[in-house]
């Protein structure tokens, strides 16, 4: 089996829903991404052997294609957009390696797109041409059957703070610390960043982290829900952005001269009640340790998304995670959630973090609308 590597991994800075990057689509997200990876070696772009793309709620039309062309790319290269939701951005990456380890090719640019702000409005398409009720205009694609409820992620995130005890105070007091960790370490976070040029200025830095928040302020939000702890402080942005990682066969990397980051090792994804989908990075974090013979406390490092505090501590918990482990600079509570890019923007998160920091075992997490999760380990490259 080939091992597959991780050559380097880049995002751009993360805007917020209807800000910076509101009026850029998904192919320019990823164009600047495409040139600071392929420019890595000359040798790279002819020798690309898919782009795959992780989306959302992009306007079809395979995006992962229509943005390898907008970048320059050989017309030889295919190009496959993927749907796991929030997980697609890490999905994307992990199919990738699989497919290197199974030989089956040697270099690959997978990642995960999003720009909320673009995405096109869902109309419910009528039974009949004469029936008088206008058409519904919706937000979202249902996660799951009716007979499931299909929650939201809101209810979701409020379901598992009810269930699994998590606090309100507990909630806001992660979300704080995910604020500040960012501002603590963002000399070492814009390694990660390609920045975008919009409207002929270059932006570098994510919109959304603030600085000096407290729990204490936090505390004052108004929660979503009546006599409930989820609230808009302790709740991610929804936001646009875009993750690109270059992955090549030990082999290639080799022959070309590069030097790899990271190892991928394994990864799982697991399905759980669609009412509690924060807990889904549990069953598949555990399965693709156990098949490793890791522990839990063998892992240096845990980039886990946080899309919700309540389900980030319910995780914790359940695994036995050392809260220190996980998320060293902050995650999504202060940067935001582009859906499909999240996944892949742990990966550059590992890689960032195992350039500052001393480890060799690291696991990325996040849980996924519909009831799911996805966990991949990875090993430091010495």
């Amino acid at each position: 089996m080939q091992e597959a590597m991780i050559i380097e991994a880049k995002r751009t800075p993360i805007g917020r829903y209807g800000g910076a990057l509101k009026h850029l689509e998904p192919e320019d997200l990823l164009k600047p991404l495409i040139h600071e990876l392929t420019d890595l070696h000359e040798d790279i772009p002819s020798h690309i052997d898919d782009v795959i793309i992780g989306n959302t709620v992009g306007n079809g039309g395979n995006i992962a294609r229509k943005s390898l062309l907008h970048a320059g790319l050989p017309q030889q290269i295919p190009g496959m957009t993927v749907d796991r939701q929030c997980g697609s951005g890490l999905e994307a990456i992990n199919l990738a390696c699989r497919l290197i380890q199974s030989r089956a090719g040697s270099i690959y640019l997978a990642g995960g797109v999003e720009s909320v702000s673009r995405a096109p409005w869902k109309i419910q398409k009528p039974q009949s041409l004469y029936e008088k009720q206008p058409p519904e205009i919706y937000e979202r694609a249902p996660f799951t059957p009716t007979e499931y409820g299909d929650p939201s992620m809101l209810e979701a995130a409020e379901n598992v703070a009810q269930m699994y005890q998590i606090s309100r105070e507990r909630q806001d007091d992660w979300a704080a610390r995910s604020h500040n960790l960012y501002h603590q370490y963002q000399s070492e976070i814009v390694r990660e960043i390609t920045p975008l040029k919009v409207h002929g200025e270059m932006l570098e830095v994510d919109e959304s982290p603030k600085q000096n928040i407290t729990a204490e302020r936090l505390g004052r939000l108004k929660p979503v829900f009546p006599e409930g702890t989820v609230t808009v402080g302790n709740a991610c942005p929804k936001s646009d952005g875009a993750s690109l990682v270059l992955v090549m066969s030990e082999t290639k990397a080799k022959e070309l001269g590069l030097i790899p980051k990271l190892r991928f090792v394994d990864s799982e994804v697991a399905g759980v009640n669609p009412k509690v989908l924060g807990i889904g990075p549990v069953p598949a974090a555990e399965r693709t340790l156990e098949r490793q013979g890791w522990s839990v406390s063998d892992l240096d490092w845990t980039a886990f998304n946080e899309a919700f505090s309540s389900q980030v501590l319910a995780s914790i918990d359940l695994l036995s995670l050392q809260e220190a482990k996980v998320n060293p600079y902050g995650g999504a509570l202060a940067e935001g959630h582009p859906y499909g890019a999240s996944g892949a923007n742990l990966v550059a998160r590992l890689v960032t973090i195992q350039k500052y920091h001393l480890g060799n075992k690291l696991m990325a997490a996040i849980g996924i609308g519909g009831g799911m999760g996805i966990a991949s380990l990875f090993e430091s490259v010495k």
